[in-house]
């Protein structure tokens, strides 16, 4: 970014001489509560996302004596990991107030602390205060960020490179091949930056009243990237159910109360009654194994199930050398579970490395005829993993956040299942998936969720599979190695057969760049790596705004550019305002069809078409359809011109990158 526009960001967030932000105001008494979805005017967002309990505030909007950092979007920094690439830094003895947007309970703050020097995590403490009052502290930790290196990471930062025989861009060099000892920074590649705390404050307090963060004398600098604030309802009470009190469990979290659990999980079973967990902090170190049972907690504000992460004495079949706090399914090679119902607890697991092979996850196995409602997960390795055949999983209105891996994984013969009104934000993968290895996947949905900063990978991922739905998401911020969705044949997914519908969705700020290929990857990519894409995919009405490079790509890795082509791809009633390049990026052979894509703010040429870089006489291999309606464009003309039609070559590899404005109202 040029110092000009570092000067036009930092005056358009009122930013004062001394690094001041005061939201374009000159004194406290003006602030007013600015609330945002993944940091955009909620209009721009209108029915799409989860709905979800809580006002979001992003901090540079806020009133703040510390330094706003950003905007951003080079990866390994902590501009890019935050909620709209912005975020503030607060030295000890500054602070950022936020002004409630309506009556509040709770308090949930996410930021980023540094790590120990050797690693591993250090804490620091943050004083919470409403309008002057009487100040609480947040203890804050950064024992479930800072990763290191290539995948699947370190938490080491003087680590040397895990895989010394792979091809590392920063020193552009394959380092056994040329140099033993390559050149390159430490810490390498650091990322994983925020985590996030929640807080109830033991009272309720007006709308327009004031919470200050405050950074006390010795404590660490503290990045605060976004407070949310809630008005959480009482505790849930259930007279009629298994209490888990009655049958040992330990509601201080001092002993472990995995066994009492499942005495009430049995009992219930044989009593045909619900399991209740009642308010408190409760220590399993273990799966809980679930089969025909209703489990359900206070609210997970109130019930929260906790776990430490155990070494095994020798690894599991799977290969799993831990295990740790979860609710599991039986496996679907023993028959699955079937009739489980969770609802109104948190699961906080004690994940701090990848290990793919480790069963950690907060849920996991076969779950059939099922649902899970209500729950928040943190520091699991996966929020929620399910290994198929397994049919008809609904699953809603939770909140995933601080994965080291995925959101929640649908792999292998889910049907008939639906992930809808989730929340989730970093999460260390793809943040929803559906992966057909083996067996597709099909008749699925992924409906009205928000995913906001994947720190790796993509927002919403289908691999392989047959008649599925992603409809009426919010993708914001996707930060390295993927974007906000993904159609991939890829990790030996089945073939795409069938119908695949992505409609109605919003990304924003979305497009990485693909540190391999040197190239920026689109809000949207199609990625033919293993077979042909040939199935009828319809991409209806989606939004997409203020991509950092092209709204849509097509693309096949060069070693098999001339083996698998993308076809079958209808584009239809689309918007796309803001393109640091094109609207469209063909990078292999096929073709797909566009009617009224409406575009804007467009960075280059509208089309850039380089087939399978073979660049015959006849044109690209890559065939552009249109069926009409096709308006808008750029500086360089309409986005869809009939120079450009059916499959002239306009390629440009390595295009420049025009930042576009923020999006507006249509």
């Amino acid at each position: 970014m040029t110092v000009a526009s570092v000067t036009a960001a930092a005056a358009a967030l009122g930013v004062l001489a001394g690094g001041t932000a005061v939201a374009g105001t000159a004194g406290k008494s003006a602030a007013k509560a600015v609330v945002t979805r993944a940091a955009l005017d909620p209009a721009l967002t209108a029915g799409r996302g989860a709905s979800v309990g809580f006002a979001e505030q992003e901090a540079e909007n806020a009133v703040t004596d510390g330094t706003v950092i950003g905007p951003g979007r080079d990866a390994y920094t902590l501009p890019a990991e935050a909620s709209g690439r912005s975020a503030v830094t607060l030295q000890p003895g500054q602070y950022v107030d936020f002004t409630l947007p309506a009556a509040a309970n709770a308090i949930n703050v996410r930021y980023s602390i540094p790590d120990a020097p050797a690693g591993g995590g250090r804490t620091s403490p943050l004083k919470v205060a409403v309008d002057g009052g009487a100040a609480r502290t947040m203890t804050l930790t950064s024992q479930y960020a800072w990763l290191y290196n290539q995948y699947p990471f370190s938490n080491d930062p003087d680590a040397d490179l895990l895989h010394p025989d792979y091809w590392v861009t920063e020193c552009g060099c394959v380092p056994q091949a040329t140099t033993p000892t390559p050149v390159f920074a430490k810490p390498f590649r650091p990322n994983h930056f925020y985590d996030e705390q929640r807080l109830l404050l033991g009272r309720t307090y007006k709308a327009g009243q004031t919470v200050r963060l405050s950074v006390p004398a010795g404590a660490a600098a503290t990045t605060v990237d976004l407070m949310d604030s809630q008005l959480v309802a009482p505790p849930k009470v259930d007279l009629l159910a298994a209490n888990v009190l009655a049958f040992g469990a330990d509601p201080t979290g001092r002993r472990e109360s995995a066994d009492a659990i499942d005495k009430a999980v049995a009992f219930a079973r044989r009593a045909h009654l619900k399991v209740y967990i009642p308010p408190g902090t409760y220590q399993v170190n273990r799966h809980i194994v679930v089969d025909h049972v209703t489990i359900e907690g206070a609210g997970n504000w109130y019930t929260v199930i906790k776990g430490h992460q155990v070494d095994l004495a020798t690894p599991a079949p799977d290969n799993s050398v831990h295990t740790g706090v979860g609710f599991y399914g039986k496996d679907a090679a023993a028959g699955g579970s079937s009739d489980v119902h969770l609802s109104g607890f948190a699961i906080q697991g004690d994940v701090r490395e990848r290990i793919d092979t480790d069963q950690v996850n907060g849920i996991g196995g076969s779950l059939s005829d099922s649902t899970i409602d209500g729950l928040y997960i943190q520091h699991t390795k996966v929020g929620m993993w399910f290994d198929g055949p397994m049919s008809n999983l609904r699953i809603t209105d939770n909140v995933i956040v601080d994965q080291i891996a995925d959101g929640i994984n649908f792999h292998t013969g889910v049907t008939h299942s639906a992930i809808a009104g989730n929340f989730l934000r970093n999460t260390g993968d793809d943040a929803l998936a559906m992966w057909s290895e083996k067996t597709e996947d099909a008749d699925n949905t992924i409906d009205h969720n928000t995913v906001q900063t994947p720190v790796l990978a993509n927002g919403i991922a289908v691999y392989g599979g047959s008649d599925n739905t992603v409809s009426a998401n919010l993708i914001a911020d996707p930060i390295r190695e993927g974007s906000a969705l993904q159609v991939g044949s890829r990790f030996g997914s089945e073939a795409f057969t069938g119908k695949l519908s992505i409609t109605d969705n919003t990304t924003v700020r979305a497009g990485t760049y693909e540190l391999n290929w040197k190239i920026g990857l689109g809000a949207i990519w199609f990625y033919a790596l293993e077979k042909n894409i040939d199935a009828d995919i319809q991409v209806t009405g989606d939004h997409f705004l203020d991509s950092t490079y092209n709204a849509i790509m097509l693309v096949s890795d060069f070693p098999v550019k001339d083996l698998y082509s993308i076809t079958g791809v209808h584009f239809k009633d689309i918007q796309v305002d803001g393109t640091g390049t094109s609207v469209l990026s063909a990078r292999a052979k096929g073709g797909a069809t566009f009617e009224n894509v409406d575009a804007r703010n467009v960075g280059a040429v509208g089309v850039n078409n380089c087939g399978s870089f073979n660049f015959p006489a006849t044109g690209s291999e890559f065939t552009v359809t249109d069926l009409g309606g096709n308006d808008g464009g750029g500086t360089t003309g309409p986005w869809l011109a009939p120079w450009e039609l059916p499959n002239t070559i306009t390629c440009n590899d390595r295009p420049a990158v025009v930042p576009p404005p923020a999006p507006s109202a249509w």
